[in-house]
């Protein structure tokens, strides 16, 4: 079994870390310096905790909703012929603003801030986007710490307490300021209505609804892992807010979520907890 744990630990963490995961890993975690976060704040707890494989791929359902930044993505990131390639970044970004040396994260900061500026178009009606817009920076950040705080709620080892989440939104503001978004969120009573402010904008584009079938019908991924992709995707559409599940056209099947999804994706997440074990406690970056 333990060699089983480590094999599955290991293969989770090259897909999701990459080539460079474990020298990452460790300048991450060993060079010495300040942090931007102390051990103690929740925002290493919601990040370190196996929710986070259902949240993020909620969070890409949701801020598909936005056509600007839904075409931003889909004309520049790529993420349709190199999917892993941007798990792996996204993810190390995550590890080393939430982790790392406050040097490291302001570089990491910087290169992504470089990134939006060149990222600039029109979508297919002829709307003009940029990546670097604070307001399009300020839904990606909501949904992507709205997706993160619900998964962590519902399927973390740990659950927060009110406060506690309160908390980690405040943390996650401290990032986004530096990514470029203008007054975050700094609690979820906020984080709650800065998402419904965002609500006339959203619709589901011919891109989005492209996105929601590549994640969740055509993922990059062998056929005898798809059933536990489908467990992992199922838990994440669950995790939608009922509108962004309307405006996608998603249907909600109460009897079977509560009674199968829920329990699933709790099962799929502790075993991602279990294969990761052999690794750092609490590292799954």
């Amino acid at each position: 079994m333990t060699d089983l744990r480590d094999r599955l630990g290991e293969a989770l963490f090259r897909r999701v870390a990459g080539p460079d995961g474990p020298a990452n890993r460790a300048r991450i975690h060993d060079t010495p310096g300040p942090r931007w976060f102390g051990p103690e704040r929740p925002i290493r707890v919601v990040h370190g905790d196996a929710s986070m494989f259902i949240g993020g791929l909620s969070a890409l359902l949701l801020q598909s909703l936005h056509p600007l930044a839904m075409a931003a993505v889909s004309a520049h990131s790529g993420f349709r012929g190199d999917p892993w390639g941007r798990l792996q970044r996204t993810s190390t970004f995550l590890a080393v603003t939430t982790y790392g040396t406050a040097a490291d994260a302001e570089e990491a900061v910087a290169r992504v801030r470089d990134i939006h500026l060149r990222v600039r178009g029109t979508t297919a009606e002829g709307l003009a986007y940029h990546a670097a817009d604070p307001h399009l920076l300020g839904w990606v950040h909501a949904a992507e710490t709205d997706s993160f705080l619900r998964a962590h709620e519902r399927y973390g080892a740990r659950p927060l307490d009110a406060l506690g989440y309160d908390d980690y939104v405040a943390d996650t503001a401290r990032v986004a300021e530096a990514l470029g978004v203008v007054d975050p969120p700094r609690d979820r009573r906020a984080l709650t209505q800065r998402l419904v402010t965002y609500q006339p904008e959203l619709r589901a584009t011919p891109e989005a609804r492209a996105a929601a079938r590549f994640l969740l019908l055509q993922p990059p991924l062998p056929l005898p892992v798809r059933p536990l992709y489908g467990a992992l995707a199922a838990s994440a559409v669950a995790l939608l807010p009922p509108w962004a599940r309307g405006v996608l056209g998603l249907p909600r099947l109460p009897v079977v979520e509560d009674l199968a999804v829920r329990p699933t994706g709790l099962l799929m997440t502790r075993t991602i907890r279990w294969a990761m074990a052999s690794g750092p406690p609490s590292r799954l970056e």
